[in-house]
């Protein structure tokens, strides 16, 4: 199979300490290519999307992924397989032993991002940053009270982004976790630092667990991003 360098489809967008994180481009239809990567039960799911859009955001972030674990595993394509823990987070398994990396994928509209450790755990979130989005409806299912607070403060474009940026390193923090639906995201609140955009970096600990974890804004214009990662390891 292809090395990294020769897809065209995604790049290297960050690192942060132990994780990478790779920029997947869904607005470019590629799924000729990233087909070839997609073992049997993955194109089985592919076929059961109904929408051209959900199959080629399938296509493309799971053929960049396989890419990616490869190389960062040395194995060939064939070895690479993936199960779910309980609440659905996957994992990859080289030889049906538990590969020795963590992972996580997201994506939104025409963006998707991949990151990868193999320190301790990780979870990436990628909002799309939506013009036509309701940004008071159900706010209290998402954001903890003093979210709320800010969010109210806030005005325009400022409002909007704020908005999406806030969503996504909750986001990325419960995927870290692990725990899906599991953990109710509006039961917790963000350091303060960064509900006011004082920083794009901070530490996080959920209430009553004592692992730290490591809370970084990713986004831009176009897009709210973040990434979270496990300090203690």
């Amino acid at each position: 199979m292809p090395l990294i360098k020769d897809r065209p489809w995604w790049r290297p967008l960050k690192k942060v300490g132990p994780v990478t994180v790779a920029y997947v481009d869904l607005s470019r239809d590629r799924t000729k290519e990233a087909w070839a990567w997609l073992d049997r039960s993955e194109r089985a799911r592919y076929h059961r999307y109904l929408k051209a859009h959900s199959k080629r955001e399938f296509s493309l972030c799971r053929g960049a992924l396989r890419a990616i674990l490869c190389e960062q595993l040395g194995c060939p394509n064939r070895e690479l397989h993936f199960e779910t823990n309980e609440h659905g987070k996957p994992f990859a398994l080289l030889k049906k032993a538990q590969a020795p990396i963590d992972f996580n994928v997201s994506h939104s509209g025409s963006h998707g991002l991949i990151a990868w450790s193999s320190r301790g755990r990780v979870g990436v979130d990628v909002e799309e940053r939506d013009a036509h989005r309701n940004l008071d409806g159900g706010l209290q299912t998402v954001f903890a009270p003093r979210e709320q607070a800010e969010l109210a403060r806030a005005q325009g474009e400022h409002k909007r982004r704020l908005f999406f940026d806030l969503w996504a390193m909750k986001e990325a923090l419960v995927k870290a976790l692990g725990v899906g639906l599991a953990q109710d995201i509006s039961q917790f609140e963000l350091p303060k630092s960064i509900v006011r955009g004082d920083l794009v970096t901070d530490v996080f600990r959920f209430p009553r667990q004592k692992i730290q974890w490591r809370l970084q804004k990713l986004g831009n214009a176009r897009y709210a991003a973040a990434l979270a990662f496990d300090e203690n390891q």
